[in-house]
């Protein structure tokens, strides 16, 4: 059954009249004949009754034709939906991601993008913070999600909040320790390619410490788990560190906070990309309060 043998169905169904479907699809009289003949023969019953007044449709015929309407229109909107994918971008999308995922809304703006950008493909690629940046400066990567200040004038910035952290250490009832005391505790070690690093670093500078590294690490959920178990101190995120000491699993140090911007880059050439304004355009839905003119 081909669609042109339905589209000729419903042109003598609506005409009443095989000379009249002819002259509306274009075609001779004796193919529209052929091509209801083969349809009939297809489906195995007459559609048409045939008299001297004209040709109407049987029984069959009346139950067959909304059914062959629907099929036409299904068609015609596949076409319609074939043009507009037609004018979407399409391809791979590589984006870095870094931190938690509930942290840079992952699930909002990965969906959003999804459902309104079929034909492209969105791989994630976890890494450190730094990384990401390195991989985005080097265009390995189309974009992605940095902590901290972007020293990369071939790579635009796109401000989406500013983080609070501050210095958690493990639970108990000692005396809170402040200033120089803290050098003389242990620490979480962060690596260099972290964004944490360089706050850490102006800490203990500003307090005039060097502490003893327990560990190093480099991802912010995993420095949490750690802290609460015991093994040293480390700057956590404010939200986070809140709630786990309401839980009584950390204690905070009163006084010690620092901020840093969470960003999304991409490469300064790519401004004008149609993929990467997509993007953009799902992350704005996930990131509202974020300004449009938010690159720096």
């Amino acid at each position: 059954m081909e669609l042109y043998q339905l589209r000729t169905f419903v042109a003598v169904a609506q005409q009443g009249h095989l000379t009249r479907a002819a002259e509306q699809l274009h075609l001779s009289q004796p193919a529209v004949t052929a091509q209801i003949k083969a349809l009939e023969e297809e489906v195995g019953m007459p559609l048409f009754e045939r008299s001297a007044g004209g040709i109407s449709l049987s029984l069959a015929g009346q139950e067959l034709l909304p059914r062959a309407q629907s099929i036409l229109a299904a068609a015609r909107q596949m076409l319609v939906h074939a043009g507009e994918l037609k004018a979407q971008p399409a391809g791979q999308l590589r984006v870095g991601i870094s931190l938690s995922p509930d942290l840079l809304r992952l699930g909002t703006w990965a969906s959003v993008l999804c459902a309104r950008f079929p034909l492209l493909n969105l791989r994630l690629h976890h890494g450190v913070t730094v990384d990401v940046l390195n991989q985005v400066r080097k265009k390995e990567l189309d974009g992605g999600f940095f902590l901290g200040k972007n020293p990369y004038g071939n790579v635009n910035s796109l401000v989406l909040t500013r983080l609070s952290f501050v210095l958690a250490m493990p639970p108990g009832d000692g005396a809170m320790p402040h200033g120089k005391e803290l050098g003389k505790l242990p620490w979480i070690g962060i690596s260099q390619f972290s964004s944490l690093n360089r706050l850490t670093s102006e800490l203990w500078r500003e307090l005039n410490i060097a502490p003893r590294k327990m560990a190093e690490c480099d991802h912010l959920d995993a420095m949490v788990e750690l802290v609460m178990a015991g093994v040293g101190l480390s700057l956590v995120r404010e939200d986070l560190a809140r709630r786990l000491e309401g839980e009584g699993r950390l204690r905070i140090v009163p006084g010690v906070v620092r901020q840093a911007e969470l960003l999304f880059v991409y490469a300064a050439d790519r401004e004008e990309d149609p993929m990467l304004e997509r993007l953009l355009e799902a992350l704005a839905v996930a990131w509202p309060e974020s300004p449009p003119t938010g690159t720096v």
